[in-house]
């Protein structure tokens, strides 16, 4: 892992989402392993997807080293939760629609190819918090979408932009928008491809908190380092269990539930944890 000015992963212009005030093109701008940085701080990892001169849009190079980010976060053992945050005050913009056609063009290769922003193909086993400030649309919407979590500024802007240019969503939107806010709240974003604010957003449950603007990372790392002090054993055995029984009838979700629960009280964290409550903690309702 490298520090927070470190690139992390393998070796501007515009994003598929046409973003209000997206710069021109900027050959010089940072891609690949010069446009990712990863910073550590004790368990919680944050992955900057940093080409602010393109309104971070993703090309080739760059979801690459996204990628190559996401694989060493899961190969950390000492790291439980992570954080994708946008610099420069933009989440993502989308795919790098400047770069079709050239080097540095985004993958468009099936499973179990990469997708064409990243890691949005990748299934993790320690969750992920999308930090999001201005917009996060098209491919940028779609890599919120693949986090487990979304904390959005109050003046951020979602949605499916790419409508607007024939540019399908190919990284997850379809299925997990569909999954996340039900198929009429998805339809109504896919079919319009209109903006939809913050507060919008966590009505329909696009986003789970909605904060002051500027104050979105930092709040995203505290939730992270909220979630790193429960039990992890626990805590990715339930994530699992609910990424697995998605969709399925009642029974095989019931068993693919005791499945998880059965592994996490073989791993004798439940019965840390009843020691820890017979001995006082948590007591009074503190959390």
């Amino acid at each position: 892992m490298s520090d927070g000015t470190t690139p992390a992963g393998p070796t501007g212009t515009g994003g598929d989402g046409g973003a209000a005030g997206t710069g021109a093109a900027g050959a010089g701008g940072p891609t690949g392993a010069d446009a990712v940085r990863v910073h550590r701080d004790g368990p919680v990892t944050t992955v900057v997807l940093s080409r602010p001169h393109a309104r971070n849009a993703v090309d080739g190079p760059t979801a690459d080293a996204l990628v190559a980010a996401f694989r060493a976060f899961e190969a950390d053992e000492d790291a439980a939760v992570a954080v994708l945050h946008g610099d420069g005050g933009t989440f993502c913009a989308g795919a790098d629609l400047k770069a079709l056609g050239s080097p540095r063009s985004n993958r468009m290769e099936p499973l179990p190819a990469d997708g064409p922003m990243g890691p949005t193909r990748l299934r993790l086993s320690k969750p992920v918090i999308a930090s999001i400030a201005g917009h996060a649309v098209a491919g940028g919407l779609e890599l919120a979408a693949w986090c487990d979590l979304r904390v959005a500024e109050e003046d951020a802007v979602l949605g499916v932009f790419c409508r607007r240019w024939g540019v399908p969503l190919i990284d997850g939107g379809t299925f997990r928008l569909s999954r996340l806010i039900g198929e009429g709240h998805a339809m109504d974003l896919v079919l319009t491809g209109r903006p939809v604010g913050a507060d919008e957003a966590r009505s329909m449950g696009l986003v789970n908190r909605v904060v002051p603007r500027g104050t979105a990372l930092s709040a995203a790392q505290g939730l992270a380092a909220q979630l790193a002090a429960f039990p992890q054993v626990c805590m990715r055995g339930d994530r699992a269990s609910l990424l697995d029984a998605t969709g399925l009838p009642e029974d095989e979700a019931l068993a693919v539930e005791h499945a998880h629960g059965l592994r996490t009280l073989g791993s004798g964290e439940a019965l840390e944890g009843a020691s820890r409550f017979a001995g006082g903690a948590g007591r009074g309702g503190a959390f």
